[in-house]
């Protein structure tokens, strides 16, 4: 839904400067219509850069978990479902190469002291 609106808003911005420019270059109206469409397209580039920018930020709305069976890492439990927190707000475990899953006991305390470190889970 942002998007779709800040696709409305850059009507706003490139209309006007399409219709001042088309009458400014001077040629045929093919090439008028051609240039001004670039000039607005550039104009809009450097505009809405920063809004594209903002509304493709990446925000984490729920935590992003792996889920998979094998032997905790902390207690040695064996279990059809391990648990490893991947991705939260303030925490990024998106490139471990060494992931470390724990049983839901483990996890639990783990999601503890995360949150005692101001993670968001």
């Amino acid at each position: 839904m942002i998007y779709a609106l800040r696709w409305q808003l850059s009507t706003v911005i490139l209309a006007p400067v399409i219709i001042y420019t088309n009458g400014v270059f001077s040629a045929n109206n093919t090439v008028n219509f051609t240039l001004a469409t670039i000039l607005a397209n550039f104009i809009g580039a450097c505009v809405f850069w920063f809004v594209d920018k903002w509304i493709f930020k990446q925000r984490i709305v729920h935590p992003l978990w792996e889920i998979r069976g094998g032997v905790c890492r902390k207690c040695s439990a064996i279990e059809d479902r391990l648990y490893r927190l991947v991705k939260a707000k303030n925490y990024d475990r998106m490139d471990d190469n060494d992931p470390f899953f724990l049983c839901l006991d483990c996890s639990v305390k783990k999601v503890k002291e995360l949150r005692e470190r101001g993670v968001v889970v």
